[in-house]
């Protein structure tokens, strides 16, 4: 794992190639940027950006959707997926904050995550973007990233977070995470665009496995050398010189006609 000078210096390299870089959740508050995040679990922010707007016009604040009938909520974020458990989670989320918080989110990690419906990554994007305290989300895509370019080892959420955080200063944690996540979107995918990223020279995983899946192809691709030719002592076969002497030509048979015009001949 590199060392916390080589993390900060890779991170700002990152915000360098995804300068503004941001949630892409669209929101106007921390109570929007909250509801929005559950509803991103198991579906894209493009879709939960299209069902927000009427969502939040009906239900405004965390009293509005307080009281809101779970079939009303349902058809309102069908297509986001896991309708029902996602509108269990946001009904009992405001609920939570009516009851237990004046109706505003508390600017607090064990506070967020002891509402129904919210982990540690969503608290994290809340704290981070909404409320100013600094806090580092890790998804799948800051997992792939971190591992592959060898910032963070590890495949757990939470062990990521600790070694990210303990090798940035807390002003940089969330900058972390969202040039991550845009890199992992774009860049660093599964398939990796490697030619596309910015760090590819200190990325781990395009020394061990990119770099060297390309030298294994172009060795392929050139196939073995050529014996060399004992009469030109070149790895190219003899190409036929003037001074060649010109390959002999087979006789042609004579035949019982031809016999008879030579004895004729002679008489």
């Amino acid at each position: 794992m590199k060392p916390p000078n080589a993390v900060e210096r890779i991170i700002d390299t990152l915000s360098e190639q995804y300068p503004n870089a941001d949630t892409e959740l669209h929101y106007r508050n921390a109570f929007e940027l909250l509801a929005a995040t559950i509803l991103s679990a198991q579906s894209t922010d493009e879709r939960v950006n299209i069902v927000t707007p009427a969502l939040f016009k009906r239900y405004p604040d965390a009293r509005a959707l307080a009281k809101a009938k779970p079939a009303d909520l349902e058809k309102m974020i069908l297509s986001t997926g896991f309708f029902r458990q996602k509108s269990k989670s946001l009904i009992g989320m405001a609920q939570a904050l009516v009851n237990e918080h004046g109706a505003d989110v508390p600017a607090d990690m064990d506070h967020l995550t002891a509402l129904p419906g919210v982990g540690r990554k969503t608290a994290n994007v809340v704290l981070g973007h909404a409320l100013g305290v600094p806090g580092l989300p890790v998804d799948r895509h800051v997992l792939r990233v971190a591992n592959r370019i060898g910032i963070a080892e590890g495949d757990e959420p939470v062990k990521v977070e600790a070694q990210l955080c303990g090798a940035l200063p807390p002003e940089k944690w969330t900058l972390a995470s969202d040039v991550q996540i845009l890199h992992g979107r774009r860049v660093c995918r599964p398939k990796p665009l490697c030619d596309q990223c910015s760090v590819r020279d200190d990325c781990d995983y395009y020394r061990n496995v990119v770099s060297v899946e390309i030298s294994r192809v172009g060795r392929a691709l050139s196939g073995p050398p050529r014996e060399a030719d004992p009469s030109t002592g070149s790895g190219s076969p003899r190409a036929k010189s003037r001074g060649d002497k010109p390959r002999a030509t087979s006789k042609k048979k004579k035949t019982p006609n031809d016999a008879r015009r030579v004895r004729t001949a002679r008489r």
